[in-house]
Formats: structure tokens, C-alpha cells, sequence
């Protein structure tokens, strides 16, 4: 898309693909940085009605494709989160950014911009997390345990984790269809990703090594809820302003507000209306008014 760039950085074991507009560090720009994780099944794509009202707003924005997704490569291992967040990192000193940035997670996404928050809080000026529960929170847990559901909401949780290629092989052939069921069935709105869009994203997923790779998230799961419980009992609560926003017609809200107090002590919830779970595709000028709203709110300039 016009006045998006797309670049590569090899980093340890793995390249990863990158989308950035506006202005980088260090050519003229104030370093306001935004930084987009995106969930799954998508990739950077996920962000593309939000990134230029975010670089008219004056910030430098920065959508990768983690790990395992979109352009980026598949490597072996490397899913737990807070590998992913180094990741993150990494490229974020590539590209010479200095001051605390803006985080913005979704989805699985979220679990890497938590994890980023709590390995390197002093880089973080403020977080948004939105539409995942995070492993190794009672919240979690007892969302999992809750029998009707885990099994309406969040049973590809089971089905992904499952050991020994389980998922790949019973998903092998049906890709399509399998992958459409989410954009359809967690959506407000059914059309919210066209048919194009799901196509665009399914073709991703069926690259070569893309579906294990994106299944691996699910697999690291135990290793994330470990992690996230020792830093907790490390460092403590996260200090920065955390907003949660959550479709009106998702799971998140419910839960959101609870989790994130586990984890956090400056906790904002709002809700995205007439949005299910893909809520930067459903509704993204809300969104963007919601992010504007936070910075407005939390010192930043929009």
C-alpha cells in the first residue's frame, strides 16, 4: 500500500519481515514510535486501515510479521513468547529507537506485547492488549476450566496443543475452510474479512512451514504461563498505563478487567461496539479513537 515500506532483519535464528510508515528515528521525526503485533491466524495485514491515520497522527509505525507468520521465516522453535518479544526487540534497536514506544497487541500478539512489557518495562511507555487470555493468570486458568466455555470459545486452544503434529494433520487439506471458520464465527459482523482477505491470509498459513509454525504458539503455551508467572513473582505488576479493549461481541470483556489487574496496576478496559474479535478489520476508526483517547490520556500528544 502507498507510503508503506517493507523490509527484512535476520536476527539470531530467524528473518523478519517488517511494514513500517511514517518517519524513522533519527530523519527528522519526533521518535514517537507505534509498535503493532498482530494475532492468528493473520499477519501485519491485520493493521492496514489503522497505520495511516496513526502516521498522520505524527508516529512512527512499526508492524512486523513475528515469527513463524506472514513474510517472516518458520523456524524450528523460538514460539515461546518472550523469545518472540526479543525478536521484537531487536528489530526495534535496528531501527533506531530510543524512546519508550506505544505497544499495540492482539490476539496471540498480545501474549508477545505482554511479555515485551514485562521483560523490558522501561521500554514501554504505554500498552494495549487486546482479544487473548494470558497464560500462567488465574484468569486463564480458570477460563480454560470453565467447561461450556472452553469449548465455544476456545477449544482450538486444546486441539493446537496437542502434541506430535496432531493439529497440522487433521487441518492438512482443509486449510481454507478451517481458517475462514474464525474470521466468520468470531466476527460482529460476518463480511468484516471478505472472502479476499481470508483468502490473502489462508495463503500465508499454507506457505511452507507456516501452519506448524503458527500452531507452535498454541504448543508454547505451559512455557509462556511459566515465564509470566516467575516474572510476576520478579519484578511484580506491570507500572505502565495498560489499556484492554475488546469487542462487544467477543469473549475478552468479560474476563478483562480481572486478568489484567493480576498483572497490572494502572488498568483501563473499554469497549470496541459492534466488533467481535478482529477488531482492528471490524472497526478500525474506533480503534484508532480509542488509541487516540489513551495517549491523550496517559501524557502522550496525538
Amino acid at each position: 500500500m502507498q507510503g508503506f515500506q517493507h523490509n527484512m532483519f535476520d536476527h539470531a535464528d530467524v528473518r523478519i519481515h517488517y511494514v513500517t510508515a511514517g518517519t524513522p528515528p533519527g530523519n527528522g521525526g519526533d521518535d514517537r514510535t507505534i509498535v503493532l503485533l498482530h494475532g492468528w491466524p493473520q499477519t501485519w495485514w491485520e493493521w492496514r486501515f489503522i497505520m495511516e491515520p496513526l502516521r498522520s497522527d505524527g508516529w512512527f509505525v512499526v508492524a512486523p510479521d513475528y515469527r513463524g507468520a506472514g513474510g517472516s521465516s518458520k523456524p524450528e522453535g523460538g514460539y515461546d513468547k518472550q523469545t518472540m518479544a526479543g525478536d521484537i526487540r531487536a528489530l526495534l534497536q535496528h531501527l533506531g529507537v530510543q524512546n519508550p514506544i506505544t505497544l499495540v497487541s492482539h490476539d496471540l500478539g498480545m501474549l508477545v506485547g505482554y511479555a515485551y512489557a514485562t521483560l523490558y518495562p522501561d521500554d514501554v511507555e504505554r500498552l494495549v492488549l487486546m482479544e487473548a487470555p494470558i497464560p500462567g493468570t488465574q484468569a486463564y486458568e480458570s477460563t480454560l476450566a470453565t467447561t461450556a466455555f472452553s469449548q465455544s470459545k476456545l477449544w482450538h486452544f486444546h486441539l493446537h496443543g496437542a502434541p506430535d503434529n496432531v493439529a497440522e494433520t487433521l487441518i492438512a487439506g482443509s486449510e481454507f475452510p478451517y481458517l475462514r471458520s474464525f474470521y466468520v464465527k468470531l466476527s460482529a459482523n460476518p463480511d468484516a474479512i471478505p472472502l479476499s482477505e481470508a483468502k490473502r491470509y489462508v495463503a500465508d498459513y499454507t506457505a511452507p512451514g507456516a501452519m506448524r509454525a503458527g500452531i507452535e504458539l498454541f504448543r508454547a503455551f505451559e512455557q509462556d504461563a511459566a515465564d509470566n508467572r516467575r516474572i510476576l513473582a520478579e519484578k511484580g505488576k506491570l507500572k505502565m498505563p495498560v489499556l484492554g479493549l475488546g469487542g462487544t461481541a467477543s469473549f475478552f470483556l468479560p474476563v478483562a478487567e480481572k486478568m489484567l489487574s493480576e498483572v497490572a496496576e494502572n488498568v483501563t478496559v473499554r469497549p470496541i461496539e459492534n466488533s467481535g474479535h478482529w477488531i482492528a478489520e471490524e472497526q478500525p476508526e474506533t480503534l484508532v479513537q480509542r488509541l487516540r483517547e489513551f495517549v491523550q490520556a496517559t501524557g502522550g500528544v496525538t
